[in-house]
């Protein structure tokens, strides 16, 4: 990062396609590419039609291979335990499909869970008379020790899966997920990870962290293209893992690294430019320093969070700090039309930003990327304190 630079000042902003006239205070959502890697991005979608059969057949398992390699060594991990998936929910799809759970088994996990998932493995449970049960997590948080007890305590003989995500979607929590990984090994449950919002955003090292399965997207705070994401899993659980889709990786006669690569990377015909570009974002965060850029963007929104509770009057959902938020971080609102006021920050002050519902709270939730700066947010704070006195309830 130039030492010209201030915390108020937009890094990299015309290194990004987003409009001049938006306040993108919502990156967590899908993302942003930089300019750079969607034009790696596009120049891989040129060469596989410029000669198809060449790029999706004689190279494919050799490009597959090398953005695996790439991937694999910034999250610390072995290429030949992570495969390619189009986001972080295909991939939870294809675990939650893959485990046998019996009638009376329990699949514990927190209410601060990503909708999607909810509906997942509630399809699942369904099917097998499983049963899945949210453990309540409050808010706010006080300490690392409340919020492994309370998921902790919902644990029984009959507890065959932990499903938590490493940072959440609705509140933009930090989870304590490494204690919860120990524990949860000692007593034989496996341990399932929703990383969607981490790679990224915050260090990984999915060796040392060993749980038994772990999904994440690339497209999100990597800034990848989209649909790129990635299901990881230790080596003695792959013979777990069945196809989503069955291909030609099942059966392979053309065996590759893995099973795992096998059974979910080769499905035939599909563009797979994105996974190719992985390794061009992650080129790009070293030539730019992301570190400093992450630490820059976490003291901004730190700057900023206390003008917004102190605006709403409602305390912070979590202690202050990286243990608890990175990038992105959930505010508490008072009772209001959250939708409205969401369409109304957009219309009239030009910000883009989600309100999202946790247990009947509205919640807004703010992320912070590079081409983000102190105006970003003072425009959201202008706007926060119009709007909700027009739109409470």
């Amino acid at each position: 990062m130039n030492d010209d630079h201030s915390i108020d000042d937009a890094l990299y902003r015309d290194l990004f396609f987003l409009r001049d006239n938006v306040k993108f205070l919502n990156h967590g959502s899908f993302g942003a590419c930089p300019r750079p890697v969607f034009e790696r991005f596009q120049a891989r979608q040129r060469e596989l039609e410029e000669e198809p059969v060449e790029f999706l057949w004689r190279r494919f398992a050799q490009l597959m291979d090398d953005a695996r390699r790439d991937l694999a060594a910034y999250l610390g991990a072995d290429k030949d335990d992570i495969a390619y998936v189009e986001n972080a929910t295909t991939g939870l799809n294809i675990i939650a499909r893959s485990l046998t759970l019996a009638a009376g088994d329990e699949v514990l996990t927190t209410d601060h869970e990503y909708g999607a998932l909810d509906r997942t493995w509630r399809f699942i449970c369904a099917k097998s008379g499983a049963r899945y049960k949210r453990m309540h997590v409050s808010l706010p948080i006080t300490s690392v020790e409340r919020v492994i007890d309370e998921i902790w305590s919902g644990v029984t003989s009959r507890t065959r899966v932990l499903f938590l995500s490493h940072i959440t979607s609705p509140t933009a929590i930090i989870l304590p997920i490494e204690e919860l990984i120990a524990q949860a090994k000692d007593k034989g449950i496996i341990t399932v990870i929703d990383g969607a919002h981490a790679p990224g955003q915050i260090d990984l090292s999915l060796n040392r962290l060993g749980a038994d399965f772990y999904v994440g997207n690339c497209h999100k705070w990597m800034m990848a293209p989209k649909g790129a994401g990635f299901l990881h899993a230790r080596r003695e659980m792959q013979s777990l893992i069945e196809p989503l889709v069955v291909s030609w990786g099942y059966e392979s006669e053309r065996p590759g690294p893995s099973r795992l690569v096998d059974y979910v990377e080769w499905q035939g015909t599909r563009d797979i430019s994105a996974f190719l570009a992985v390794p061009a974002t992650i080129e790009f965060m070293r030539d730019h320093h992301w570190g400093e850029v992450r630490s820059r963007s976490h003291e901004l929104l730190r700057r900023f969070r206390q003008q917004i509770t102190d605006l709403t009057n409602l305390p912070p959902i979590t202690p202050d700090g990286e243990d608890w938020y990175a990038q992105m971080a959930a505010f508490a609102l008072p009772p209001c039309d959250g939708e409205a006021l969401q369409a109304a920050l957009y219309e009239q002050y030009h910000v883009e930003v989600p309100i999202t519902s946790w247990n009947g709270r509205s919640f807004i939730r703010v992320s912070v990327q590079a081409y983000n700066d102190s105006s970003d947010l003072g425009t959201l704070v202008a706007g926060l304190r119009h709007l909700i006195p027009k739109y409470r309830r």
